[in-house]
């Protein structure tokens, strides 16, 4: 990967939506070129898919949680199992697994407390394999961002 398509990649973070003809023109590139590093970025999988972002204030309330959750034994079949009911549940839009005293944390988006009781004990509760956890309830969203950042 060269610094062409780093600029490309950048572009298309920052706006998805433009025309190969507009993308060409700010990296400098003919239509032509640009269009086949774009096809060799997404063959190669470094461009995962094109999504459109909402504005959660726009859909109505939103509550998002940052959920730790300790697990009952270091296991990597048991981790395995979490991670896909983690894949699997709407509410969580992202899941990591760190280092440190806890072994996931969780952003989980819901409409309500209602919501997040019903997931909690829909998911967390009924994991098998969950020990504890704890939530963090967002009171203000001060910056989200999902572009990585590029060495350009």
């Amino acid at each position: 990967m060269d610094r062409l398509d780093l600029r490309i990649l950048d572009q298309l973070q920052h706006d998805a939506s433009l025309t190969n003809q507009a993308l060409a023109e700010r990296v400098g590139l003919s239509p032509s070129a640009c269009l086949k590093r774009v096809r060799r970025l997404k063959e190669q999988g470094v461009i995962q898919r094109e999504v459109a972002i909402l504005a959660p204030e726009a859909l109505g309330a939103n509550l998002h949680m940052v959920v730790e959750v300790t697990m009952t034994r270091d296991d990597k079949a048991l981790y395995g199992r979490f991670i896909k009911e983690m894949e699997a549940a709407p509410e969580v839009t992202q899941c990591y697994q760190v280092t440190g005293e806890v072994d996931f944390v969780l952003i989980v988006s819901v409409p309500n407390m209602q919501c997040y009781d019903r997931f909690c004990d829909r998911v967390l509760d009924a994991s098998d394999g969950v020990h504890k956890f704890r939530t963090l309830i967002s009171r203000k969203r001060t910056k989200f961002e999902t572009r990585l950042p590029l060495d350009i």
